[in-house]
């Protein structure tokens, strides 16, 4: 086998449908959906509520970890 016939083989297995994974099964994809926009929201919430803060909390905890003023 070729070089591109070995990478056509391998694309070609990676891209085939598997037994153990019927056609019409997509797991859970909703829920993934779901849970990433609530964490993102999250984040944007306690960002919008405590920014300043965090912003001072992140500069302090570099400023003494590089042995800043």
């Amino acid at each position: 086998m070729t070089f591109i016939e070995q990478r056509l083989h391998l694309v070609r297995c990676i891209l085939s449908p598997r037994a153990d994974h019927p056609a019409g099964d997509r797991g859970d994809v909703p829920g993934w959906v779901l849970v990433t926009i609530m964490t993102a929201g999250l984040v944007a919430a306690l960002w919008a509520v405590a920014g300043g803060t965090l912003v001072d909390v992140f500069q302090s905890a570099i400023a003494d970890t590089v042995g800043g003023p």
